[in-house]
């Protein structure tokens, strides 16, 4: 269901690039930029807050899952030099500083066009986790000789219902956000090139990302419960659901780091491109602001910097550092930011957009299919954001901010 809406509203999302013409109209460079054209008025600031904010909770989750699998690595040398019966925890706050530390400096990057090969990076690294994933999903449900778990998922005397009824709220919210990339299409799609049309091309690509990630989440997510059963943690490669083999995982969750890293980009740039470009309308005459110093970087050529990129980037990276280390709850994260992103931003603003655009006649078929879809999702996200936020009230009744171990 999620992947076919999150391509469908894409699909929408796409035509709305260009306003006018699909081939020579004016071009709307981020995801603003296209409401403002389609629908304008309030409807802009609404889309501005909640984009914002959603990318800025994804970099605090991003943060989170990074430290995660950093210490998955040091506890999986830790239980291959002392034994599984080791605690081997450590705290999540020096993993944390670390990659802050490498994405302040990854963020001086001027913007999306000139990191495109850390999306490359990024891809690579998802496809090289999730197949050791699965091949250790495989290689335990053959070792077993039989598949764990069950149709109805835990038993009702393990848990007791009411969290039961919680536990799937929040898992509807971590799906919806695995599917919430709309929210930065647009910014993507203003770095393609003409011809074929912009529009084409996106849906062509999104069209084959939707399936293979979409066969990646069903193999994962259905082969790791049937390996592991019940007790399946949140993140088969961070959880020690495997131990054996350790190189293997170590390889896997160095995987998750590298393509978390580039992640962050992906999702941080748009942050940075709104308040710069906001800044220079509103405060050209400051040198702080416009003087551009030059910097050569050996192998990779050169690039204007600025003291206010500088001073602005590595805040936000600090800032979005120092949060996570206070609120370390990578799956509620998710389940909240999938909450909060997924209707008005997955749904909603592209299809208001697109009936404008396309200029849909009211009670018209299309008309009434589209309004009863965004209803639905509106459901499901009401839904995903009650779950994820029982699940942070559970996690803080036994939370102390920077104290958090694993």
């Amino acid at each position: 269901m999620f992947a076919f809406v999150s391509y469908y509203m894409s699909s929408l999302l796409a035509d709305c690039y260009r306003f006018g013409d699909p081939i020579s109209g004016k071009r709307n460079y981020t995801y603003m930029d296209v409401v403002r054209s389609n629908l304008g008025g309030t409807k802009v600031k609404i889309c501005g807050v909640v984009q914002y904010l959603n990318l800025f909770g994804i970099c605090i989750g991003y943060t989170i899952g990074t430290s995660i699998s950093m210490m998955a690595i040091n506890r999986s040398n830790c239980f291959h030099k002392n034994g599984e019966k080791n605690a081997c925890r450590s705290s999540s706050n020096p993993y944390m500083i670390m990659f802050g530390i490498i994405e302040i400096v990854l963020s001086q990057i001027p913007d999306l066009s000139q990191a495109w090969w850390l999306s490359t990076i990024a891809a690579v690294m998802s496809f090289t986790y999730s197949t050791i994933g699965l091949g250790l999903a495989i290689a335990r449900i053959a070792a077993n000789g039989t598949i764990k778990g069950s149709l109805t998922g835990v038993s009702a005397g393990a848990v007791s219902q009411s969290e039961r009824i919680w536990r799937s709220f929040q898992a509807i919210g971590d799906m919806s956000f695995s599917y919430c990339y709309s929210f930065i299409l647009i910014e993507i799609q203003d770095t393609l090139k003409s011809p074929p049309s912009e529009a084409t091309t996106m849906k062509r690509a999104n069209l084959i990302s939707t399936t293979v990630t979409t066969t990646f989440y069903m193999l994962c997510g259905c082969l790791g419960y049937a390996a592991v059963g019940n007790l399946a943690p949140g993140n088969l490669l961070t959880g020690f659901a495997f131990h054996n083999p350790f190189w293997l995982l170590d390889i896997a969750n160095i995987a998750i780091v590298v393509h978390l890293l580039g992640a962050y980009q992906v999702f941080s740039q748009p942050i940075f491109a709104f308040a710069e470009k906001w800044v220079s309308k509103n405060c050209n005459t400051s040198k702080f602001i416009t003087k551009q110093i030059k910097i050569s970087v050996p192998g990779l050529g050169s690039f204007n910097l600025t003291l206010f990129r500088l001073v602005f980037r590595t805040s936000f990276v600090t800032l979005t550092t120092v949060v996570s280390m206070m609120l370390p709850f990578f799956n509620d994260i998710l389940g909240i930011m999938g909450a909060i992103g997924f209707w008005p931003l997955t749904v909603y603003f592209p299809v208001e957009m697109y009936m404008v655009h396309k200029k849909i006649e009211k009670w018209s078929t299309k008309w009434i299919f589209l309004r009863l879809l965004s209803l639905f999702c509106l459901i499901v996200t009401v839904v995903a954001g009650v779950g994820s936020v029982a699940g942070v009230i559970l996690e803080l009744k036994v939370f102390r901010p920077f104290h958090t171990s694993y």
